[in-house]
């Protein structure tokens, strides 16, 4: 048996763009020295221009792909992005219940470019299975305003949203501020013991395609590997800061992050 630690399973849609969802995921957690596995949700016709069409894949194909990695591979840690309805929601809530490992839930609801990922119904499935199931919640601020209900406009908005979520069962979240004006960039790290800040210069950019996968991943990767959550997350936020920063300009819209950039300085 490998004494190898750094299994992730992520539970996520396909980007054909390849600069977020299971793409996005499976380079951030290589990157940061885990193993990424997957179960594909839904496969998406995507670009940097938008998302052009959305397939789900049947439950039971989301199911038997988790199960098989988790009968035979195992995983350290867990990471579910795109869900889309009610049904898979559910069915990846029993899978991390199956893992007996830390889940990292990122509640992806609106693409970059605008387009609904979440239909309305399953945000009540998100917040009653799977926010109670998160070791570690990351929702940007309109994610965080949909959960709640509360405004999330200012840090004191990312603290009183944060503080809602780990009331609803959350052991941990990442509040980001990306979508929060100010010059500067504050995500907010909260648990029931406390905050950590992590601030940096907000990068004026249209290239942030896949910035929350990328992040989620990377924080997985590090509690796969057996860090504690506020170094697996400032190992994370260090790794997409600079990814950002070089992004190779791709695309016509939202382009991608530079995911390999560790090996290209």
């Amino acid at each position: 048996m490998s004494d190898f630690k750094g299994r992730v399973l992520i539970l996520a849609g396909s980007d054909s763009g390849g600069g977020a969802g299971i793409q996005a995921d499976i380079k951030a957690v290589t990157m940061l020295g885990g193993f990424a596995a997957t179960a594909i949700t839904a496969v998406t016709v995507q670009n940097t221009l938008g998302v052009h069409g959305v397939h789900p894949l049947p439950i039971e194909l989301i199911r038997a792909q988790a199960e098989a990695v988790l009968d035979d591979i195992g995983a350290d840690a867990l990471k579910t992005g795109m869900l889309g309805s009610v049904e898979v929601v559910e069915t990846v809530a029993a899978l991390i219940d199956q893992a007996e490992a830390p889940a990292v839930v990122d509640p992806v609801m609106v693409a970059k470019g605008g387009a609904a990922l979440l239909p309305d119904q399953a945000v009540a499935a998100v917040k009653a299975l799977m926010i109670p199931r998160a070791a570690l919640l990351t929702p940007n601020a309109p994610e965080a305003e949909a959960l709640t209900g509360l405004t999330v406009a200012d840090l004191d908005g990312q603290r009183r949203a944060g503080e809602a979520l780990l009331e609803l069962g959350a052991r941990a979240v990442l509040m980001k501020g990306g979508h929060v004006p100010g010059e500067r960039l504050i995500d907010v790290l909260m648990t029931p013991d406390g905050e950590t800040l992590f601030e940096g210069e907000r990068v004026e950019t249209r290239h942030t395609h896949g910035t929350g996968c990328t992040l989620a991943s990377a924080c997985a990767a590090g509690l796969a590997k057996g860090l504690p959550l506020p170094i697996a997350v400032a190992e994370a936020w260090a790794y997409v800061a600079e990814a950002i920063r070089r992004a190779p300009g791709l695309g016509g819209g939202h382009g991608p992050l530079d995911h390999a950039w560790p090996v290209r300085r």
